[in-house]
């Protein structure tokens, strides 16, 4: 009976690590350059600003803040 060659194992498991980090990264990269937001990002990506609308009024800081 043949020996399992387990070097031959973690080079294709390193392998299909490398492949999928690579395709992480490269669809990250699409995401960022498309402007759309990640699927279940964070509240504050994907094109929100931090200018108020229009017509609506600035905040006012808050009471105990000093003001600028």
């Amino acid at each position: 009976m043949a020996k399992p060659n387990y070097g031959f194992e973690k080079r294709q498991r390193e392998q299909a690590k490398k492949k999928k980090k690579e395709d992480k990264l490269r669809a990250k990269a699409e995401r960022k350059v498309d402007g759309s937001p990640a699927e279940g990002g964070e509240p504050g990506e994907g094109g929100e600003t931090a200018e108020p609308a229009e017509g609506a009024e600035p905040q006012q800081p808050a009471a105990g803040s000093p003001a600028p």
